[in-house]
């Protein structure tokens, strides 16, 4: 692909091949063949409406539940960053949030205007377009109980969408064919303010307890099935503490995957894959990956 011949005049950010492990939690994978970090909302509509449809594209945030594989991924990958995507409003009755801004800055600032019901978005590692493009939930709450709507960049220009139009079902939304979460609003409710801290202090303590936040890790590796819980199977199955290459099973939480130091994407996923092998052998339940795995598999 040459970009100069392909790519509209951006005003944002474009580099070949790009290193990408840096911006990931787990610290791996190859690089991108183009990374766009468009300079705000328009940048990113000429981008969508000029990229030939032959063009993969690929959306990334926070990159907290990503694997990307060794052999790096085609065509151009769009990385929203910056003051055009990380903006946050206080309204009287909820939250504006642009899909760069972590979700646990969002969950501060209602906190700090004495907004309650996003406490929950502080146990969630990762932005606000993840979260919406995936309907990101901990803590019993998701997003879709939260969200008034999403505004979602396209070929075709902007839409506002109502969490109804986004048809969110568990740990999905439907978004529109090449749609980019752009930003979005959450309804909160007053509330007192040394309240809505002290949750997101317990909810924090509890993540801190009972899962690996300091280790490059990647989250809840595996959707929970139907009634069950997926670190329960994951533990019952022998799976705690396994290794492969220098990828490991958490020892504190058994749905979580750690890159002890040296790992590549591959060993990570083929610990993942090992892992949900193991789970149908010893409950004959199917494990589906909740971490996205993006990419080329290095030759």
């Amino acid at each position: 692909m040459a970009p100069h011949a392909t790519l509209p005049p951006l005003r944002g950010r474009v580099q070949q091949e790009a290193p990408l492990a840096a911006f990931t939690w787990f610290r791996v994978g190859g690089p991108a063949e183009w990374l766009v970090r468009p300079a705000d909302v328009d940048d990113l509509l000429l981008l969508l409406r000029d990229l030939p449809d032959a063009v993969p594209l690929t959306v990334i945030g926070a990159a907290s539940n990503l694997i990307i594989r060794d052999g790096g991924v085609r065509g151009v990958v769009l990385r929203l960053a910056g003051r055009g995507f990380g903006e946050v409003t206080v309204e009287a009755d909820g939250i504006v949030a642009g899909a760069a801004a972590l979700d646990a800055v969002v969950a501060e600032h209602a906190a700090a205007a004495g907004l309650g019901g996003l406490e929950f978005l502080s146990g969630i590692p990762g932005s606000i377009g993840g979260a919406v493009a995936m309907n990101a939930g901990a803590y019993g709450r998701e997003v879709r109980d939260a969200l008034d709507w999403a505004e979602v960049a396209t070929p075709d220009g902007l839409l506002r969408l109502s969490a109804e139009d986004l048809h969110f079902a568990y740990r999905h939304a439907t978004l529109p064919t090449r749609g980019v979460v752009v930003r979005a609003r959450f309804h909160a409710q007053p509330g007192d303010a040394a309240a809505i801290a002290a949750q997101i202090a317990k909810i924090r303590a509890a993540r801190e307890a009972t899962q690996p936040v300091r280790a490059r890790t990647g989250g809840s590796t595996f959707k929970n099935p139907p009634g069950h819980k997926a670190w329960t199977l994951v533990d019952a199955a022998g799976c705690r503490g396994l290794v492969r290459g220098g990828a490991q099973v958490s020892e504190l939480h058994a749905n979580f995957l750690l890159n002890t130091g040296g790992a590549t994407a591959s060993d990570l996923e083929a610990l993942g894959e090992e892992v949900r092998a193991r789970v149908q052998a010893h409950s004959g339940i199917t494990l589906e990956w909740e971490i996205k795995r993006i990419g080329e598999v290095s030759a």
